[in-house]
């Protein structure tokens, strides 16, 4: 048990590390570098000069965020930034008199190098303050898809279902450009196995995130940033890959964007086909000895094309207007054949025997559009920041089913599901004296959901209505939000508070089989504070310790509150709960990290009113189960991460980290008590060696040692992959070899012994795979257009 005293006693530990004395006694400056779209300007020539005596200079290279900090008295300096494509920049601050932070933009220069080589520190992860941001370039160069970029990065952890993990038991949300994805949890798997892998800039994963996003994140934010064209001139790619194992996947896809310095547009275009397999079997006791033995295949086909384009403009210095817009179509096509035994004994001869063989062809479309506006206030990075989306999704699902008995019979039906998300939000960072930060904003956001599922049933050639399975389902969620949060220098200590108001409006409405409806109207308040210091420097590395507490919730989504039962086999239907009630967690965590990069963290996280998926066996019939949601109790749950590597930039680089997580829940399931505590390690680990400046070897895995997933126990599983690539053509060109699951181990058995159901079974998919990919890079530089649009003009026999 953690018992308050203990709490008490770690809290204190981490208070005394915070505490620790400080050497430095100079004052930092921080520099941020930005261009005029306000992206990261990484690795400029930053020098500092004091303006009394310009004799004594000080140098550094900016990092891959554009920060370069410096350790100085209090005076009057001045810098000078250079980097390759701008323009020299040259400016005098003072520093002192609650000054430390400067923001500088650089303006491009409209030329740009044939050729440069740079090798330079950037990490494949880093810390910023309260988040760890991942740089995906390695990462994407062998995976087909953002899916696979999401499973290949350090710390992050994905079920076979499609549930993204950070650091508990809640799956994470998932933002796209700040804006989260209001889906369910395989549509948002959906959409991200059709984002182009080479269209991500950036992964931020915020395990406890701040007052200025959705108090929803309990499980942690992954936000994805995709690119929109930043580099000066006209720049592009083309890329494809193509991956085999039992069945194949292809890709294929051209990237573009042009920037003139003012004016930026870009436009993505992909298209993947890709196929594999999922085998699950399972064996269940229904009564006595008895037990349901089942054998499913599923082969899992589809196509995607993919469409992302967007444009920008610097209307003058201080506004910046854009729109980015997304399209998705997938067409899929699923095949299960289902083998269904009645035993008292694994080897024995069935007592009965059925085969049920079902298809799902579904077919979806999204549409998302966003106008965004940014205002820049002042030199130091103040800034307002508004931005109004739309996404519309639909998802139609023609589903056919046949089981063969002693009475054969078949059914299926037409499952239409239609979603509209409006969002509108605002927000306000202001850069005050003294080293305060202000930031403050409003957000509403409202979700329309209609669904309606038409079964039928077909014996002997008879066909009827399936009133049991057919449904009619509105939902409606408009949820208001303010917050405002303030950040302070206290010295050597970097204090952030705030806290969030949230208003939740929810409504559900059945109109079949039964007329049944759901209200929901609350507000609640989450507070949030981060505080962080410096420790000490060892070797010229920094060593900051962090503390953070956050209050958050986690909503049932739309999915897991539809009621209306859906057929997965003859055996299995799955439902939603129209009375879940939401889970609200308290998180607190210390860690520390060492030039950004994190190293070490202790959490513990407190839930209540935890609803999760459960397994349930009717009441009628003992040989019929049924998958939901429900809330079960509290959970406390007590995790340590750690991270170790050797700093990138040399020829041989490293991460290598790892996480228990040790959970306790106590509640009812099947109104019955409910005791359990489990716990389990999670292992990852990233390498790369460089052959020479044109080749890399790669090789990253995890390992999951037997532990719990909600109230299933796993066995051990993991992934190892190992990528070759290779540039030609002056870099231009990237061929990249690829291995996934080199050694099949991305597979598991799991049992599941609570309430009424007992139950085991082993589960594969089609995860082991060769393959190779490419990317071409070109682009035209801005003389070399002018030459080209001149030698048009010219009139015929003129040289």
């Amino acid at each position: 048990m953690f018992t308050l005293k203990r709490k008490s006693a770690w809290l204190s530990l981490c208070a005394l590390l915070l505490c620790a004395p400080l050497w430095a006694q100079k004052m930092p400056l921080t520099l941020q570098l930005r261009d005029k779209n306000r992206e990261p300007l990484s690795f400029a020539t930053v020098s500092v000069l004091r303006a009394a005596d310009t004799t004594k200079k000080m140098e550094t290279i900016a990092d891959e965020s554009g920060r370069a900090v410096f350790e100085l008295d209090t005076a009057a300096y001045i810098v000078k930034v250079s980097a390759v494509n701008y323009k020299p920049l040259r400016e005098t601050i003072v520093l002192g008199a609650g000054r430390d932070s400067f923001t500088l933009t650089l303006q491009a220069s409209g030329e740009t190098l044939n050729e440069v080589e740079i090798r330079s520190s950037a990490s494949l992860m880093r810390q910023v303050d309260d988040k760890t941001v991942v740089d995906p370039e390695q990462l994407a160069a062998s995976s087909t898809n953002g899916y696979e970029v999401l499973e290949k990065t350090p710390g992050i952890f994905i079920d076979q279902d499609g549930n993204i993990y950070l650091n508990s038991t809640t799956p994470a949300s998932i933002y796209i450009n700040g804006k989260e994805m209001k889906m369910s949890r395989s549509d948002i798997a959906t959409m991200l196995r059709n984002l182009p892998p080479g269209a991500i800039q950036k992964i931020e994963i915020l395990r406890t995130p701040s007052a200025r996003y959705d108090a929803s994140g309990s499980g942690g934010v992954v936000n994805i940033v995709l690119k929109k064209g930043v580099k000066p001139g006209l720049t592009g790619s083309i890329n494809g890959s193509v991956q085999q194992g039992k069945k194949g996947n292809q890709q294929l896809g051209i990237n573009l964007s042009n920037n003139d310095g003012r004016n930026a547009v870009y436009l993505n275009l992909n298209y993947n086909h890709r196929d594999g397999y999922e085998q699950l079997n399972t064996d269940r006791f229904i009564s006595g000895d008895t037990f349901l033995s089942q054998q499913a295949h599923t082969t899992l086909p589809g196509n995607n094309w993919y469409l992302g384009y967007g444009w920008g403009r610097d209307l003058d210095d201080k506004w910046n207007l854009s729109y980015d817009g997304r399209l998705n179509y997938t067409n899929s096509f699923n095949k299960t054949d289902n083998t269904n035994s009645f035993k008292v004994a694994p080897e024995a001869a069935p007592l009965g025997q059925s085969n049920t063989y079902l298809k799902n062809d579904n077919y979806t479309f999204l549409l998302s559009q966003e106008l965004n506006s940014v205002y820049k206030i002042d030199t130091l990075g103040s800034e307002w920041t508004n931005s109004l989306s739309y996404i519309y999704s639909s998802n139609d699902i023609d589903q056919g089913y046949t089981t063969y008995a002693l009475s054969p019979y078949s059914g299926g039906g037409a499952i239409n599901g239609r979603r509209h998300v409006l969002t509108g939000l605002s927000d306000l960072s202001y850069k005050l004296p003294h080293r305060i930060t202000l930031e403050t904003g409003v957000k509403s956001s409202l979700l329309i959901f209609n669904n309606s599922a038409a079964y039928y049933l077909d014996q002997n050639g008879n066909r009827f209505t399936d009133k049991v399975r057919s449904n009619d389902y509105n939902y409606k969620e408009w949820i208001n939000a303010a917050y405002i949060q303030a950040s302070k220098g206290l010295g050597s200590f970097l204090l952030k508070a705030g806290v969030r108001m949230e208003n939740t409006n929810m409504s559900g409405l059945q109109r079949l089989p039964a007329d049944t409806s759901f209200s929901i109207h609350r507000t609640d308040f989450f507070p949030y504070v981060y505080l962080s210091r410096k420790v000490m420097s060892i070797a010229g590395y920094e060593i900051r310790a962090y503390l953070v507490y956050r209050r958050t919730i986690s909503r049932p989504t739309y999915e897991q509150l539809n009621p209306y039962p859906k057929y997965v086999d003859q055996f299995l239907s799955e439902a939603g709960n129209p009375t879940l009630r939401p889970q609200f967690t308290h998180n607190y965590e210390a860690n520390i990290s060492i030039t950004e990069r994190p190293l070490f963290a202790i959490g513990f996280n407190d839930t209540r009113d935890m609803f999760t998926n459960v397994y349930y066996q009717a009441d009628s019939n003992t040989a019929q189960a049924y998958r939901t949601y429900d809330n079960v109790g509290r959970n406390k749950e007590f995790y340590l991460r750690g991270f170790a590597a050797i700093p990138p930039g040399g020829t041989y680089f490293f991460v290598v980290g790892g996480q228990y997580n040790y959970n306790i829940y106590e509640g009812l399931y099947e109104g019955q008590p409910l005791s359990f505590k489990r716990g389990g390690w999670l292992f990852f680990t990233y390498h790369q060696l460089r052959i020479d400046k044109r080749s890399q070897i790669t090789l990253n895995g995890f390992l999951r040692l037997k532990g719990p997933l909600q109230f299933y126990e796993l066995s051990s599983m993991g992934a190892l992959n190992l990528n070759v690539n290779r540039k030609f053509f002056k870099d231009k060109l990237t061929v990249t070899l690829s291995a996934n699951d080199i050694f099949f181990t991305n597979n598991n058995t799991f049992t599941i012994n609570q309430g009424s159901v007992r139950a085991s079974g082993y589960r594969e998919s089609d995860s082991r795979r060769v393959g190779i990919s490419f990317r071409y890079n070109f682009g035209i530089r801005k003389e070399e257009r002018a030459d080209m649009f001149q030698q048009m003009q010219q009139p015929a026999g003129i040289n």
